[in-house]
């Protein structure tokens, strides 16, 4: 069996009972980072041998992983944080193991992008994933003038390095909707920051940024909370 083991986007204990149960029981842990992966089986008192999976190396290890499925033995999926396959390592295999006609399933759990659409108070009944922007300016207005007239709410992942090069285009394409810019979820210094993208961007004037962040964007006609 493949499983797909969501894990800790900070604070260890939102790990499941199930997801420890699985990576007691499987064979074989395929880890995105198997430093970070060592330390959460450490802290749980797991041991259990480790292959470098990650999308540097995504064509060469799916099929040594596909070949121990073959053979009768279990392996866990797991990213650095998160679900597997969201904007992480994951996707590959699941469609190899399909292809194959292999038994897959996941652990669900942590997700960023969940808990930060949640925070943000704007409208989750409907929502788009984006994940991460391009780098570089043009190419990355071109990607949030994709969904420039979509009533959905609008999620995005961003390095703390680009957060204002990122908003600040987001302003451009979108105009000043109102927003949420969500850091260091479910650690010691959580923060959750709501307001138009204007205020968000004079309010990150001259801080520093760290860690990853989520940004949520209002879709076309929302509304932020109070107004």
């Amino acid at each position: 069996m493949l499983y797909l083991v969501a894990t800790p986007i900070g604070n260890l204990g939102d790990i499941s009972l199930r997801a420890l149960e699985v990576l007691r029981a499987v064979d074989a842990v395929a880890s995105e980072d198997t430093r970070k992966t060592g330390l959460l089986l450490k802290h749980f008192d797991i041991k259990k041998p480790q292959i470098a999976f990650h999308e540097h190396n995504e064509d060469r290890a799916g099929p040594r992983i596909m070949a121990l499925l073959q053979a009768g033995q279990s392996v866990a999926v797991v990213s650095n944080a998160g679900t597997p396959g969201v904007a992480d390592p994951g996707f590959t295999l699941v469609r190899r193991a399909i292809e194959l006609d292999l038994p897959v399933t996941m652990i669900p759990g942590a997700s960023a992008l969940v808990m930060a659409l949640v925070l943000s108070g704007l409208p989750s009944h409907s929502f788009t994933f984006r994940g991460f922007a391009p780098r570089k300016s043009g190419k990355r207005q071109s990607f949030l003038a994709v969904d420039r007239d979509s009533p959905h709410t609008l999620i995005f992942y961003e390095s703390p390095h680009r957060l204002a090069d990122f908003l600040a285009d987001a302003l451009a394409v979108y105009g000043d909707r109102p927003a949420a810019i969500c850091n260091e979820l479910t650690k010691l210094f959580e923060s959750v920051r709501r307001g138009t993208l204007s205020e968000l961007i004079a309010g990150l004037a001259g801080a520093e940024a760290r860690g990853e962040y989520v940004v949520v964007i209002g879709g076309v006609g929302s509304m932020s909370v109070g107004q």
